[in-house]
């Protein structure tokens, strides 16, 4: 007796919605932003705008961060993006940030079609000479376009002269994955101090005239290798040492003195 043949219309026509192929992530229904309860010891998010309700496009980030203004109290700041949490981890690294806010401010402006919209910067820094610098975080495919350059002179426009000095517009396509990672990495080496680690590996790298690895330090450095390896990731952020932040940052990494 011949097989009996398939309706394979029919089983295709049985497919539910949720076994297709998804080519996109599915969108998931609005989320109020997550609102911290006092935590002791660190002092609270103070930005004008809580930007971490739950987003199917980027990642919301979290840092807890010390600076000279909170008398290094603790404190939280929120990120809506990777590239603006690596943006404020390279600020916070940096010996001439005094302080650092996360949605500091919004402002109004009028867009291209006269229609009334809102903008919050995403950070401000302080630096240690008195000058301050608004932030705006954007991923390169938006900056490309017009109308994001007529938002971007509107909100320069709107923002008060007494509310800082200048804006500068970063790119966030120029914080590649790995440099994310590495920035991260760094940070938390940075907040883990060993002054005498990163003095012996300091000391060590301008003495060897045979420095090429990351590795070649760690014979000489008269520490182990677990706390040279930290404080070599201490001395990139400083920028006492350079390396290429791009590719993996690891004992084989090509590292040198800076200028």
């Amino acid at each position: 007796m011949p097989a009996k043949k398939r309706n394979y219309v029919d089983h295709i026509d049985a497919v539910k919605d949720n076994d297709t192929w998804l080519y996109a992530p599915q969108k998931l229904p609005r989320m109020s932003p997550i609102a911290l309860n006092e935590i002791h010891g660190m002092l609270a998010f103070d930005g004008v705008r809580n930007p971490s309700s739950r987003s199917n496009t980027s990642h919301k980030f979290f840092i807890p961060y010390r600076t000279a203004a909170n008398d290094w109290v603790p404190k939280i700041g929120i990120t809506e993006s990777a590239a603006e949490a690596a943006v404020a981890l390279q600020l916070l690294m940096s010996r001439n940030v005094y302080d650092l806010q996360f949605q500091p401010l919004t402002v109004e402006f009028e867009d291209e079609d006269g229609v009334k919209r809102t903008y919050t910067h995403d950070l401000m820094a302080t630096y240690t000479c008195g000058h301050r610098r608004f932030f705006f975080v954007r991923n390169e495919d938006s900056l490309i376009k017009p109308m994001t350059t007529l938002q971007i002179e509107a909100v320069r426009a709107a923002t008060p002269d007494t509310a800082a000095d200048d804006m500068m517009v970063i790119n966030a396509n120029d914080y590649t994955r790995q440099r994310r990672e590495n920035l991260f990495r760094m940070y938390s080496f940075m907040a883990n101090p060993d002054c005498e680690a990163d003095d012996a590996v300091w000391q060590t790298a301008r003495s060897l005239r045979s420095l090429y690895y990351m590795k070649d330090l760690f014979p000489h450095a008269g520490v182990s290798q677990r706390r040279a390896f930290g404080a070599c990731y201490r001395l990139v952020a400083q920028g006492l040492l350079h390396a290429n932040i791009d590719q993996v940052l690891w004992e084989h990494s090509h590292v040198g003195v800076a200028a």
